[in-house]
């Protein structure tokens, strides 16, 4: 089978194409590397060089002219593109903050501008999947996910797909927290969990292990609960408080002021510290003259990224280094993995995913994105039911959710009502006024 990487001078390609390599089912045979950077597609093309160095068979890598060349004949597409580049995300940022209000990649208004600028590319790719693969399924990782795969689903239906790493990192970080023996994620019909939400808003509120309920032992557990990162960020008596275990970026939501605080002194928001780092690197890495060097500075690079992912939230919450286990960079592209296997083996795999709602929330329309679990075969992905939502939690999802919908009409219809009422509705922006002022310099600025 035939992968296509779209944004395939990212710099996470690389974990992608490492997990085809040790993957032993081996099923995709090619991978087709898009990118609108040249420079930076043959960089990660070096990178993958050195990775397929010491393998009998590599998957082959391509890489494609144009958007056209990459979709033909294509059976899988995964989406990971950033429209305007770190430049963008420095402005979605920066501007909310100069506001008063959260400036964050996919949350709060800062998330809002990225999908407002992404929102029309994801859309085009989706027709060009459906003109030129229109049997192909599309996985995308595009952010801000949640609404990003909303729009996409109004072309391709069913058949896009999005994923994420957070809620599968905040199910292994708990379940090791609880003691649970990391052998039964090998077999996952020994395991069982109700997660449901939307993108970087959800709730981990059941966890089992060979038919044990997990979840309350582990919120009684102060030191069980100090042990991982989740733990760590909301505090053991929010957490008893919630019943659950929120998604790591639900801390802008409960944790507002601490964490806009942190970010509102800093003299350094975190595109500005990805757009320094990553245009070091492929500046380095491009003169560096070969897959050995840009190997070596692609490890390092990433070592230093994840161990300063969130880095705000957690000094937030007292400040703490990450786990090593957690930095090992593995997440999305394991996801995107078992999500291909699941389809091509109709192995009736279960993933948390970004799906279309159909039933398992009734008070969300039916093609809203949803991120729930899902069995997954040849058919591709059914969201299950899942128990009642508390009010607190649905009252959330049901604002957020009116934001991204506003966001994806003001984004196909240059709507600028609709893109006003996605910015001012949204619980992080706390008035009208600043939604305008915000929107305003987003186009001026932009």
């Amino acid at each position: 089978m035939r992968l296509s990487i779209l944004g395939g001078g990212g710099f996470r390609v690389p974990l992608v194409y490492r997990a085809l390599l040790e993957d032993p089912a081996r099923f995709v045979s090619e991978v087709t590397l898009y990118d609108t950077d040249p420079l930076r597609v043959r960089v990660i093309a070096d990178i993958l060089a050195r990775l397929a160095e010491g393998h009998r068979e590599p998957v082959s890598v391509r890489v494609a002219k144009d958007l056209d060349d990459a979709l033909t004949g294509a059976d899988f597409v995964f989406s990971a593109i950033r429209v305007g580049g770190t430049a963008g995300r420095i402005r979605d940022e920066r501007i909310p903050l100069s506001e008063g209000v959260l400036g964050q990649e996919t949350v709060g208004a800062g998330g809002v501008l990225y999908g407002l600028r992404t929102i029309p590319v994801a859309v085009r790719i989706a027709e060009r999947v459906a003109a030129l693969a229109p049997r192909a399924w599309v996985i995308n990782f595009t952010n801000p996910a949640g609404m990003v795969t909303e729009a996409m689903s109004h072309v391709l239906g069913d058949r896009v797909i999005g994923i994420c790493d957070s809620p599968v990192g905040l199910v292994r970080r708990a379940a090791r927290a609880a003691g649970a023996d990391p052998e039964a994620f090998r077999d996952t019909g020994r395991v069982g969990y109700d997660y449901v939400g939307l993108n970087h808003l959800g709730w981990l509120r059941s966890l089992t292990v060979d038919g044990t309920e997990l979840l309350p032992g582990l919120l009684a557990d102060d030191r069980a609960l100090g042990s991982f990162e989740e733990g760590r960020l909301f505090g053991p008596e929010w957490l008893r408080t919630l019943g659950a275990l929120p998604n790591e970026y639900l801390h802008y939501y409960y944790f507002r002021r601490e964490t806009l605080h942190s970010l509102r002194d800093t003299h350094e928001t975190r595109g500005e510290f990805l757009d320094q780092q990553q245009g070091l690197f492929f500046e380095r890495a491009a003169a560096a003259g070969g897959p050995d060097a840009a190997y070596t500075l692609w490890e390092q690079t990433r070592l230093e990224r994840e161990e300063t992912y969130m880095a705000h939230s957690r000094e937030a919450s007292g400040g703490w280094q990450r786990d090593s286990h957690d930095l090992e960079g593995g997440g999305y592209d394991r996801v995107a993995l078992a999500l291909m296997h699941a389809i091509a083996s109709d192995s009736g795999a279960r993933l948390i995913l970004n799906v279309r709602n159909g039933s398992t929330v009734p008070q969300l329309a039916p093609d809203a994105i949803v991120e729930t679990v899902c069995e997954v075969g040849s058919h591709g992905a059914r969201p299950l039911p899942c128990g009642p939502l508390r009010e607190d939690q649905l009252g959330l999802m049901l604002q957020v959710k009116a934001v991204e919908r506003a966001a994806v009409e003001a984004a196909l219809f240059k709507d600028r009502g609709a893109a006003l009422r996605a910015l001012a509705l949204h619980p992080l922006v706390d008035s009208p006024a600043v939604a305008a002022r915000i929107l305003e310099r987003a186009a001026t600025e932009g």
